[in-house]
């Protein structure tokens, strides 16, 4: 049994994977963590704040970025992989490329965790052969096609969270008959990734369904453009003051981030993939803790006699 499989299978709360970032340009923290110092601090900073595992990536998925070659990629990361391991966290490998997966899984990475379903028979093999996990993330074409943050048409899907399941499980099947154990893989739903806000929140909204499938859900809304585009929707049907304010930034998404992260688990996610590790965690413990106080008690249901 992997150590992903294994981390799910005992968990008693959803599993929390912090981002790394090893890139000059992504959305959120581009260049933040280009340098071995920084990024092993970061590394530090997120297993001090409750992080099960660590992220690591050097390839960009923001809208327009254009492929990174593999050596390139590969000298990014560094030694970021063997620190991470060395301090005992579960290391996934976040890139669409075999030979990037392969020197990551060398260096002691447990997961690899794509954003592409193009790559899903190759990158199943390779994780079949090396007893690693795969999180199969569901998009549409390369990020270069993208046409911008939370920019996609309405009618290019028919039940979006039908479109996605249909298409992810066509490229699980193939991760599957690589040789890739079911209970190694993992079904990203890629909200933002060829999707608008409302298809991004309606994924949010019906996860239970992905859920249905019989894979672990690990869902990634951390600091996404679609949050901010759902805050300043709710905020015009309010006539609240921000109504026509301009979109957040990314750095401050995270009220955003936290109410997508709660909408989540308690639709059954089993993981979570933020920037902002130690309020997520602080947010699922509290969420944890109101259920246990409540007894189970449905929202909404009448307090029994003597209740408080």
């Amino acid at each position: 049994m992997s150590p992903l499989r294994m981390l799910l299978e005992r968990r008693r709360s959803v599993v929390i994977m912090g981002v790394l970032n090893r890139t000059p340009d992504s959305f959120s923290d581009g260049g933040r963590f280009e340098n071995e110092e920084t990024a092993l601090a970061q590394i530090d900073a997120m297993l001090s704040e409750g992080a099960d595992m660590i992220d690591i990536g050097a390839e960009s998925t923001r809208p327009g970025a254009q492929p990174v070659p593999d050596d390139e990629q590969i000298a990014r990361i560094g030694g970021s992989v063997r620190d991470a391991v060395k301090r005992g966290a579960l290391v996934s490998i976040d890139t669409t490329s075999p030979v990037v997966a392969a020197r990551a899984l060398d260096d002691g990475a447990a997961v690899v965790n794509t954003i592409s379903l193009d790559s899903a028979a190759e990158l199943g093999a390779l994780c079949a052969r090396r007893g690693a996990s795969l999180v199969l993330m569901h998009s549409r074409g390369p990020m270069s096609a993208m046409a911008g943050f939370s920019a996609y048409p309405d009618d290019a899907y028919g039940d979006v969270v039908a479109d996605v399941a249909r298409e992810w499980s066509s490229a699980a099947a193939r991760a599957l008959d690589a040789g890739l154990p079911k209970g190694e893989l993992v079904l990203d739903p890629g909200l933002g990734f060829a999707k608008n806000a409302r298809q991004s929140l309606e994924l949010c909204a019906r996860l239970d369904e992905l859920c249905a499938l019989g894979f672990p859900v690990l869902v990634g809304p951390s600091r996404k453009s679609f949050l901010a585009r759902a805050a300043a929707l709710e905020g015009r049907r309010d006539g609240g003051a921000d109504g026509g304010a301009a979109l957040a930034p990314p750095s401050e998404r995270l009220g955003g981030t936290i109410a997508a992260a709660l909408a989540c688990a308690a639709r059954g996610a089993a993981a979570l993939r933020v920037h902002d590790v130690g309020p997520v965690r602080q947010a699922l413990d509290v969420m944890r803790a109101i259920d246990r106080a409540g007894g189970g008690r449905r929202p909404g249901a009448p307090l029994t006699e003597g209740g408080a």
